[in-house]
């Protein structure tokens, strides 16, 4: 059988996928955790000032909530690289993904471990808050990055448990309070969620079966495109 080629998000690409997609669907990665140990120098911080953003860490009884879409066209996949693998220093991989409702199914994942060029790494909650507090490039405040994930995963998985995402979220709150920020100056402008575009006779939407050979499951690279 083939199946059409689905990206899971669970950071930025949530809110803002920036790509065409024909279906969305919720559910979870099992085995991995929601994590602001990645350092971001070209979109939510700047050179030698980094801010925080997600990605995945290995997590034997944990698992990460967030949405799988299905690429509309081959042309995601360059703009996709661009953003997440040369620009954000991610890597991909395909993992199993257990939608909401139906069978689990392969999907792309960009993923920064400890070998990216920007991995921060752990440290402290009030730290990371502090440090989010404290960046902001040319895609937006950190601050703006950290609420919108927040508010998008409770708005459409309120059942999902992610202390560490909901921990951030408060101090952050806290401390723009603090320090006497505006959060509207912080958020940007307002943001329309994405939609489903339909799909036409003259779409060939890109398979999983055409870009599996390029990412293996052991050897994490970005996408040869």
């Amino acid at each position: 059988m083939t199946r059409s080629l689905w990206v899971f998000g669970y950071g930025s690409l949530l809110w803002s996928p920036g790509f065409q997609f024909i279906a969305a669907q919720p559910g979870v990665l099992k085995g991995f955790s929601r994590r602001f140990y990645q350092g971001n120098e070209t979109h939510r911080g700047r050179p030698g000032k980094p801010g925080r953003v997600a990605t995945l860490v290995e997590d034997k009884q944990g698992e990460t909530w967030g949405v799988a879409f299905e690429v509309l066209s081959p042309e995601a996949l360059p703009y996709l690289d661009q953003r997440e693998c040369q620009l954000g220093g991610y890597t991909t991989l395909f993992l199993e993904f257990q939608p909401t409702e139906g069978e689990p199914f392969p999907v792309l994942v960009f993923w920064a471990g400890r070998d990216s060029c920007h991995w921060l790494g752990h440290a402290p909650e009030q730290e990371i808050a502090d440090q989010i507090l404290s960046s902001s490039g040319p895609s937006g405040h950190n601050v703006e990055y950290l609420l919108r994930l927040a508010e998008y995963v409770r708005t459409h998985s309120p059942e999902t448990k992610d202390d560490h995402l909901f921990q951030l979220e408060a101090l952050v709150r806290q401390g723009i309070q603090q320090r006497g920020l505006v959060l509207k100056d912080l958020m940007g402008p307002d943001i329309n969620l994405p939609q489903p575009t339909p799909i036409s006779p003259d779409d060939e939407p890109p398979t999983h079966q055409q870009f599996a050979p390029n990412v293996p499951s052991k050897k994490l690279r970005c996408l040869s495109i």
